[in-house]
């Protein structure tokens, strides 16, 4: 499979990419500044690429893939890009005639403690720090609402993303904010980027919007 992915140099992107390259894929790996990435494999092709500069090139880039995963998040104080970041990604995927997916955020799933609250509209459940990036991703949810001809499926992490292992284990959701047996969301961008890969690999057509986070207590605090 041919994959471009943009943000390719973020902790999610860089490895959403070394999970492809890893399962023999052909990588075009898109961020302004990649050309590190192309020491993970001679199947990554780093592409020097200002999406918010030039939103075509990023249209014309996407030819002749057969995927496009956007991993693009802006950073503190440019939050408000995520939305013409996420929506050229996937005008990129509606052009080239293949399937978008979107690497989201948490702020719309719902807590599994009936409340109906959800990440963003709970009570001291956020961290104030995290609030305008978690209220883009709201707004990067409605975008992704409006778009049309294409084929887009939007991967949100649990309520943390950590430096972590690849264990090749989690548990897929829908709307709901996953927790692991001890009460934690939480999954390290490794297996993130595996669970990107997996769903690459086998799309979910009927499933526009998943959650993925692990099942078991961190290894580090199961060994504990």
């Amino acid at each position: 499979m041919k994959i471009i992915i943009f943000g390719a140099t973020g902790d999610v992107g860089s490895a959403a990419v070394k999970a492809a390259a890893q399962r023999g894929h052909q990588v075009t790996a898109v961020s302004r500044a990649p050309s590190a990435l192309a020491a993970i494999s001679p199947l990554v092709t780093p592409l020097p690429l200002d999406l918010l500069a030039d939103p075509r090139a990023a249209v014309n880039a996407a030819k002749g893939h057969d995927l496009v995963i956007s991993a693009l998040r802006p950073p503190a104080g440019r939050e408000e890009d995520l939305i013409p970041l996420t929506r050229t990604a996937v005008q990129a995927a509606r052009h080239a005639g293949v399937p978008a997916l979107v690497t989201g955020g948490a702020a719309l799933l719902k807590l599994a403690d009936g409340s109906g609250h959800t990440v963003l509209s709970a009570p001291g459940f956020l961290p104030e720090a995290s609030r305008l990036i978690a209220e883009a991703c709201a707004a990067q949810d409605a975008m992704l609402e409006q778009e049309t001809g294409v084929e887009w499926t939007c991967l949100r992490p649990p309520a943390l993303l950590t430096e972590g292992p690849l264990t090749g284990q989690y548990q897929l959701g829908t709307d709901t904010l996953l927790t692991d047996a001890a009460g934690v969301s939480q999954i390290s961008f490794a297996d993130f980027g595996a669970a990107l890969l997996d769903l690459a690999e086998n799309p979910r057509p009927a499933s526009k919007r998943l959650t993925v986070a692990w099942g078991a207590p961190a290894p580090a605090l199961a060994a504990g």
